[in-house]
């Protein structure tokens, strides 16, 4: 896109308004009296619209996990074309078998800049992940790097919903329920099956991405916390209805099983006049997140530290958890404040989003990545342990960092892509060479 795109949409996602609330039952009309009052699929829709619902769940799941939504658009989404095969690029789905399961703590540069004229789409990057999308059961780790707008052409995934992270660059999401802005610290979070567009900020935009195959992303039960904290539903914004009303070829593109699908319609599929429902995207910023901690000693497990959660059919085990470390407060009274040394059951990718992470004194950079499989020893790196270990207790604000972690019930099986990149570093392991031996007897 060109600088004068680049403010067009700048100027678009500055001037948007959202609803508030996660998981709320919303509601939208872009032109007054185009969503019907009293029923879901009248006999005439208003404004000659058509009715259409979009289901995220099994219509007989119990109603606190439904997810649907109504749509009154201008055309049908039944009115396309056949579709055919796309090339996949670099995205990649589970099962993942092009490698095994590497036990080894593993970690990434950025990724290259891309050639030019590479969108959103033609910048994901699958790192690896779990699972089987055929048996809607896992997850994947993809990455991006863009540098122009997709131009007439719309995407979706059947296969999961997306949680977008951006590092680099602002992003403006036209959905077919309306617009989002999603800048670095934000959050984007698009539904299984919803059609959207990636229009760029600014000249070029990198991040990371969680493709969801499970249960879709929930807020995490509070238990003992009580009512509030962590992440507070009113702050996850919903878009308010904007459609396209546009006659002409735009390519839909769309990821099933694992493949990408295309076919070219006659009209924008981003059409939807008005519509409710609960089956939405959302945009959350990550600084607000309440974070809670320790006010005594030692450290809660980084688990209070979780956004988003995919549960799984055994309780308190998530498909996929999306947690946060953002700045905060650390007050522990003898106590070794990084995180400390462990070994989970769970597997762990670990993003940076800006600045520097607590427990790594350097290597770890903005757009990079780390993945510690399960039960992959781990921890703080043998620099930040000296100066952890030496450092005077007084109130010390963490505030120079952004990270977040998929944290996933099963290993992670990387890409031959990933585990064959040249932005692979060499010697992660290094960090944690020299830890002395300071045993007394």
């Amino acid at each position: 896109m060109s600088g004068t795109g680049n403010e067009r949409a700048r100027k678009t996602a500055e001037a948007l308004v959202y609803s508030p609330g996660f998981g709320n039952e919303h509601s939208s009309e872009a032109l007054p009296g185009a969503l019907p009052l009293g029923r879901n699929a009248p006999q005439r829709a208003p404004l000659g619209l058509y009715a259409e619902q979009l289901s995220g769940s099994a219509f007989t799941e119990p109603r606190a996990h439904n997810r649907r939504s109504w749509l009154y658009r201008i055309r049908p989404s039944a009115a396309h074309p056949p579709f055919t095969r796309a090339g996949n690029g670099a995205l990649r789905t589970a099962p993942f078998a092009e490698t095994v399961p590497d036990p080894n703590r593993l970690r990434w540069n950025p990724l290259p800049e891309p050639a030019e004229g590479t969108d959103f789409l033609a910048g994901l990057w699958t790192l690896g992940g779990n699972g089987d999308v055929t048996q809607r059961a896992g997850m994947a780790v993809h990455l991006y790097a863009a540098n122009a707008s997709m131009t007439d052409r719309v995407f979706s995934d059947a296969d999961g919903e997306l949680l977008i992270v951006p590092e680099r660059g602002g992003l403006l999401l036209r959905t077919e329920l309306g617009l989002l802005r999603a800048e670095p610290g934000h959050v984007a979070l698009i539904p299984r099956g919803v059609r959207f567009r990636v229009e760029l900020l600014d000249a070029s935009a990198r991040g990371y991405v969680c493709e969801n195959y499970g249960q879709p992303f929930v807020l995490p039960d509070l238990g003992p916390i009580g009512a509030n904290g962590l992440a507070n539903a009113r702050d996850f914004l919903a878009p308010v209805a904007a459609y396209e009303d546009v006659e002409g070829p735009v390519e839909v593109i769309n990821k099933f099983c694992g493949n990408l699908w295309s076919a070219t319609y006659d009209h924008s599929p981003l059409d939807v006049v008005a519509w409710h429902g609960n089956h939405v995207p959302y945009v959350y910023d990550l600084r607000r997140f309440n974070v809670l901690g320790s006010i005594s000693y030692d450290h809660p497990d980084p688990s209070i530290f979780t956004v988003l959660t995919s549960p799984s059919d055994t309780p308190g085990l998530a498909g996929v958890d999306f947690v946060v470390f953002a700045p905060r407060w650390l007050v522990g009274e003898d106590t070794f404040r990084p995180p400390y040394f462990h070994r989970n059951v769970m597997s762990e990718y670990m993003g940076l989003i800006e600045g520097a992470y607590d427990a790594k004194a350097e290597g770890f950079v903005p757009g990079g990545g780390s993945l510690h499989n399960m039960m992959s020893a781990h921890g703080p790196d043998r620099d930040t342990f000296e100066r952890a270990s030496a450092a005077e207790l007084r109130p010390q604000k963490i505030d120079d960092g952004l990270a977040f972690m998929f944290e996933t019930r099963w290993p992670m099986t990387l890409t031959a892509q990933a585990a064959e990149a040249d932005h692979l570093q060499t010697g992660y392991d290094q960090v944690w060479q020299g830890l002395e031996r300071h045993f007394r007897q």
